[in-house]
Protein backbone atom coordinates (compact mmCIF):
# COMPACT_ATOMS: atom_id res chain seq x y z
CA UNK A 1 0.00 0.00 0.00
CA UNK A 2 3.20 2.54 0.98
CA UNK A 3 4.78 1.56 -2.23
CA UNK A 4 1.51 1.90 -4.17
CA UNK A 5 0.90 5.83 -2.82
CA UNK A 6 4.55 6.61 -3.42
CA UNK A 7 4.24 5.23 -7.10
CA UNK A 8 1.09 7.56 -7.34
CA UNK A 9 2.36 10.69 -5.86
CA UNK A 10 5.18 10.54 -8.26
CA UNK A 11 3.11 9.94 -11.30
CA UNK A 12 1.13 12.62 -10.22
CA UNK A 13 2.51 15.48 -12.61
CA UNK A 14 2.15 12.88 -14.91
CA UNK A 15 -1.18 12.43 -14.87
CA UNK A 16 -1.57 16.24 -14.57
CA UNK A 17 0.63 16.73 -17.67
CA UNK A 18 -1.32 13.84 -19.96
CA UNK A 19 -4.65 15.21 -18.97
CA UNK A 20 -3.87 18.84 -19.80
CA UNK A 21 -2.34 17.32 -23.15
CA UNK A 22 -5.63 15.67 -23.75
CA UNK A 23 -7.85 18.57 -23.14
CA UNK A 24 -5.30 20.84 -25.26
CA UNK A 25 -6.63 18.28 -27.77
CA UNK A 26 -10.14 18.35 -27.16
CA UNK A 27 -9.98 22.39 -27.74
CA UNK A 28 -8.07 22.14 -31.07
CA UNK A 29 -10.54 19.76 -32.41
CA UNK A 30 -13.69 21.55 -31.41
CA UNK A 31 -11.54 24.41 -33.01
CA UNK A 32 -10.88 22.49 -36.20
CA UNK A 33 -14.61 22.18 -37.04
CA UNK A 34 -14.70 26.33 -38.07
CA UNK A 35 -11.82 25.39 -40.54
CA UNK A 36 -14.41 22.82 -42.70
CA UNK A 37 -15.00 24.07 -46.17
CA UNK A 38 -18.19 24.17 -47.16
CA UNK A 39 -17.73 21.11 -49.12
CA UNK A 40 -16.86 19.24 -46.12
CA UNK A 41 -19.45 19.85 -43.92
CA UNK A 42 -22.10 19.39 -46.67
CA UNK A 43 -20.66 15.75 -47.52
CA UNK A 44 -20.04 15.39 -43.13
CA UNK A 45 -24.07 16.25 -42.84
CA UNK A 46 -24.92 13.88 -45.62
CA UNK A 47 -22.60 11.26 -43.67
CA UNK A 48 -24.60 12.21 -40.90
CA UNK A 49 -28.32 11.98 -42.27
CA UNK A 50 -27.55 8.66 -43.84
CA UNK A 51 -26.47 7.55 -40.21
CA UNK A 52 -29.09 9.05 -38.19
CA UNK A 53 -32.12 7.27 -40.63
CA UNK A 54 -29.97 4.49 -40.53
CA UNK A 55 -30.31 4.24 -36.63
CA UNK A 56 -33.40 5.52 -36.59
CA UNK A 57 -34.36 2.72 -38.09
CA UNK A 58 -33.14 0.10 -36.02
CA UNK A 59 -30.34 -1.25 -38.72
CA UNK A 60 -27.77 0.12 -36.67
CA UNK A 61 -24.93 -2.49 -38.05
CA UNK A 62 -26.87 -4.17 -40.76
CA UNK A 63 -26.27 -7.65 -40.64
CA UNK A 64 -23.30 -7.50 -38.74
CA UNK A 65 -23.75 -9.80 -35.72
CA UNK A 66 -23.03 -8.68 -32.42
CA UNK A 67 -20.53 -10.48 -31.87
CA UNK A 68 -18.88 -9.66 -34.93
CA UNK A 69 -19.30 -5.37 -33.95
CA UNK A 70 -18.43 -6.76 -30.18
CA UNK A 71 -14.45 -8.03 -31.62
CA UNK A 72 -14.53 -4.76 -34.25
CA UNK A 73 -15.00 -2.12 -30.94
CA UNK A 74 -12.61 -4.30 -29.18
CA UNK A 75 -9.64 -4.90 -31.38
CA UNK A 76 -9.89 -1.11 -31.86
CA UNK A 77 -9.39 -0.38 -27.99
CA UNK A 78 -6.90 -3.12 -27.81
CA UNK A 79 -4.69 -1.70 -30.39
CA UNK A 80 -4.68 1.50 -29.16
CA UNK A 81 -3.93 -0.12 -25.87
CA UNK A 82 -0.98 -2.15 -27.37
CA UNK A 83 0.44 0.30 -29.33
CA UNK A 84 0.50 3.03 -26.37
CA UNK A 85 2.48 -0.34 -24.56
CA UNK A 86 4.53 -0.57 -27.61
CA UNK A 87 5.67 2.86 -27.43
CA UNK A 88 6.46 2.30 -23.72
CA UNK A 89 9.15 0.19 -24.62
CA UNK A 90 11.84 2.27 -26.39
CA UNK A 91 13.15 5.90 -25.87
CA UNK A 92 12.04 6.99 -29.33
CA UNK A 93 8.40 5.67 -28.41
CA UNK A 94 7.82 8.62 -26.06
CA UNK A 95 6.50 11.12 -27.90
CA UNK A 96 4.35 9.00 -30.04
CA UNK A 97 2.25 8.52 -26.64
CA UNK A 98 1.72 12.00 -26.38
CA UNK A 99 1.32 12.29 -29.81
CA UNK A 100 -1.78 9.39 -29.40
CA UNK A 101 -2.88 11.18 -26.02
CA UNK A 102 -3.45 14.72 -27.93
CA UNK A 103 -4.96 12.58 -30.88
CA UNK A 104 -7.79 11.03 -29.17
CA UNK A 105 -8.68 14.60 -27.36
CA UNK A 106 -8.70 16.33 -30.88
CA UNK A 107 -11.25 13.07 -31.99
CA UNK A 108 -13.34 13.63 -29.29
CA UNK A 109 -13.35 17.70 -29.42
CA UNK A 110 -13.71 17.59 -33.42
CA UNK A 111 -16.98 15.27 -32.82
CA UNK A 112 -18.89 17.07 -29.78
CA UNK A 113 -17.99 20.37 -31.53
CA UNK A 114 -19.44 19.80 -34.97
CA UNK A 115 -22.84 18.07 -33.14
CA UNK A 116 -23.22 21.13 -31.10
CA UNK A 117 -22.09 23.31 -34.02
CA UNK A 118 -24.43 21.78 -36.58
CA UNK A 119 -27.63 20.63 -34.10
CA UNK A 120 -27.60 23.04 -30.88
CA UNK A 121 -28.53 21.75 -27.95
CA UNK A 122 -30.10 18.32 -29.65
CA UNK A 123 -25.75 17.75 -30.68
CA UNK A 124 -24.79 18.18 -27.41
CA UNK A 125 -27.83 16.00 -25.92
CA UNK A 126 -27.06 13.08 -28.59
CA UNK A 127 -23.22 13.80 -27.70
CA UNK A 128 -24.07 13.71 -23.83
CA UNK A 129 -25.93 10.27 -24.50
CA UNK A 130 -23.82 8.66 -27.25
CA UNK A 131 -20.07 10.07 -27.25
CA UNK A 132 -19.43 11.11 -23.09
CA UNK A 133 -20.35 7.10 -21.56
CA UNK A 134 -18.27 5.33 -23.25
CA UNK A 135 -15.23 7.74 -23.45
CA UNK A 136 -15.78 8.36 -19.96
CA UNK A 137 -14.80 5.17 -19.40
CA UNK A 138 -12.23 5.29 -22.38
CA UNK A 139 -10.22 7.95 -21.39
CA UNK A 140 -9.21 7.14 -17.99
CA UNK A 141 -7.95 4.00 -19.35
CA UNK A 142 -6.09 5.42 -21.86
CA UNK A 143 -4.73 7.67 -19.16
CA UNK A 144 -3.45 4.98 -16.94
CA UNK A 145 -1.98 3.41 -19.84
CA UNK A 146 -0.25 6.54 -21.08
CA UNK A 147 1.72 7.18 -17.85
CA UNK A 148 2.67 3.85 -17.00
CA UNK A 149 3.67 3.65 -20.26
CA UNK A 150 5.70 7.05 -19.82
CA UNK A 151 7.20 6.37 -16.39
CA UNK A 152 8.29 2.92 -17.67
CA UNK A 153 10.06 4.91 -21.16
CA UNK A 154 11.55 7.02 -18.65
CA UNK A 155 12.87 3.89 -16.51
CA UNK A 156 14.30 2.47 -19.69
CA UNK A 157 15.93 6.08 -19.92
CA UNK A 158 17.77 6.17 -16.66
CA UNK A 159 18.38 2.10 -16.70
CA UNK A 160 19.92 1.81 -20.50
CA UNK A 161 21.16 5.49 -20.97
CA UNK A 162 22.73 6.28 -17.86
CA UNK A 163 23.95 2.85 -17.38
CA UNK A 164 23.59 2.43 -13.56
CA UNK A 165 23.58 -1.15 -13.32
CA UNK A 166 21.81 -0.99 -9.79
CA UNK A 167 18.53 0.27 -11.19
CA UNK A 168 15.96 -2.49 -11.27
CA UNK A 169 14.35 -3.43 -14.32
CA UNK A 170 12.80 -6.81 -14.54
CA UNK A 171 10.50 -5.92 -11.35
CA UNK A 172 9.17 -2.59 -13.50
CA UNK A 173 8.77 -4.19 -16.71
CA UNK A 174 6.44 -6.93 -14.98
CA UNK A 175 4.85 -4.47 -13.39
CA UNK A 176 4.39 -2.29 -16.47
CA UNK A 177 3.21 -6.21 -18.26
CA UNK A 178 0.15 -6.64 -15.63
CA UNK A 179 -0.57 -2.95 -15.79
CA UNK A 180 -1.27 -3.15 -19.48
CA UNK A 181 -3.02 -6.18 -19.11
CA UNK A 182 -5.63 -5.25 -17.00
CA UNK A 183 -5.95 -2.25 -18.67
CA UNK A 184 -6.69 -4.24 -21.74
CA UNK A 185 -9.32 -6.28 -19.90
CA UNK A 186 -11.68 -3.41 -19.18
CA UNK A 187 -11.27 -2.18 -22.50
CA UNK A 188 -13.05 -5.24 -23.43
CA UNK A 189 -15.46 -4.37 -20.51
CA UNK A 190 -15.88 -0.80 -22.41
CA UNK A 191 -16.60 -2.90 -25.66
CA UNK A 192 -19.36 -4.78 -24.47
CA UNK A 193 -20.92 -1.09 -23.54
CA UNK A 194 -20.39 0.08 -26.47
CA UNK A 195 -21.96 -2.71 -28.55
CA UNK A 196 -24.79 -3.46 -26.71
CA UNK A 197 -26.06 0.01 -24.42
CA UNK A 198 -24.24 2.96 -26.99
CA UNK A 199 -26.71 1.59 -29.80
CA UNK A 200 -29.57 1.90 -27.83
CA UNK A 201 -29.38 5.05 -26.40
CA UNK A 202 -28.42 5.83 -29.86
CA UNK A 203 -31.61 4.98 -31.36
CA UNK A 204 -33.57 6.90 -28.55
CA UNK A 205 -32.12 10.48 -29.10
CA UNK A 206 -31.53 10.16 -33.12
CA UNK A 207 -35.54 10.82 -33.81
CA UNK A 208 -34.62 14.86 -32.30
CA UNK A 209 -31.91 14.85 -34.90
CA UNK A 210 -33.59 13.94 -37.62
CA UNK A 211 -36.19 16.90 -36.74
CA UNK A 212 -33.65 19.54 -37.38
CA UNK A 213 -33.30 21.95 -39.94
CA UNK A 214 -29.95 20.49 -40.36
CA UNK A 215 -31.09 17.06 -42.06
CA UNK A 216 -33.82 18.12 -43.45
CA UNK A 217 -32.58 18.67 -46.93
CA UNK A 218 -31.60 15.58 -46.81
Amino acid sequence: MKSFRHTLKEQTILYIFVAVLFLVGVIFGALMVNALSLEQQQDLESYLGNFFTTVNQNQLGGEMPAAVSYWSIAGLHLKWVGLIWILGLSIIGLPGILVLDFLKGVLIGFTVGYLVGQFSWKGLLFALVTVAPPNLLIIPVLMVSSVAAIAFSLHFIKNRVTMQRHVPFMRPFASYVGLSLLMAVLMLGISSFETWVTPAMMRWVTPMLLNTSALSGL
